[in-house]
């Protein structure tokens, strides 16, 4: 009686074992699924903003960029679909000008926990996306501009946005400011970044930021992917 007890047990432990597993596949299948299915919306040339983290750099740059009450950004690339290849063209820190498969900026995205919204150009400006593409792939290479200050050897992400568009007139310079939004006086944060590397605050210089590109009239956003 004990072993055919036991043979039950084993039986029922092994059934649950393989049910589980199949759970996790469905799920997985779910997940790859709904993936692909946000994948089929997408289309090139859409611009991914990615929000805003609320320290660092990050949260230094929306204190005195955000524009939108309820949602701001720190970054923003341009996706290239070729064929069923998806890839992100930006400016980024880590690897400056570059070329980025879909997937790999998705996964950057995921360990700060940061959300991807996408925008994309409303219809009458579509056509302006080839050269725009054309422009950005000639920027492919160069360094990060980690001083955000304008000039042709170095790119930041935005700046390197509004070039591969600024035939088309898609975003305009505007004088950058790095005061405060609430106090009116310079950011700490930007006081002290500007003091190590010996360079004066570019308070009034013509810039760009991923908050200011978003607010374009030219755009609509489309839907967050994740």
């Amino acid at each position: 009686m004990l072993k055919i007890g036991s043979i039950v047990m084993k039986q029922i432990l092994r059934n649950n074992f393989f049910s589980k597993i199949g759970i996790l596949f469905i799920l997985l299948q779910i997940v790859v699924q709904c993936t692909g299915l946000k994948n089929r919306y997408l289309k090139n040339g859409d611009l991914l903003f990615i929000t805003a983290k609320e320290s660092g750099l990050s949260g230094a740059i929306n204190k005195v960029t955000q524009k939108q009450r309820n949602i701001s950004f720190d970054h923003i690339g341009i996706l290239e679909i070729v064929d069923n290849d998806f890839f992100v063209l930006h400016a980024s820190p880590v690897g400056g000008s570059q070329r980025q498969s879909f997937k790999e900026f998705v996964k950057d995205q995921e360990g700060d926990k940061q959300k991807i919204i996408v925008y994309r150009l409303k219809k009458e400006y579509e056509k302006v996306i080839p050269d725009a593409i054309k422009n950005a792939k000639s920027m492919l290479g160069k360094p990060y501009n980690d001083i955000y200050i304008l000039n042709e050897d170095s790119y930041y992400c935005s700046d390197f946005v509004e070039r591969a568009f600024r035939d088309a007139h898609i975003f305009k310079l505007e004088p950058m400011t790095f005061k405060d939004r609430v106090t009116g006086q310079i950011n700490s944060f930007w006081d002290g970044f500007y003091k190590k590397k010996n360079i004066p605050i570019p308070e009034g210089k013509l810039g760009c930021n991923p908050n200011g590109l978003a607010g374009s009239d030219k755009l609509e956003m489309v839907m967050e992917y994740r």
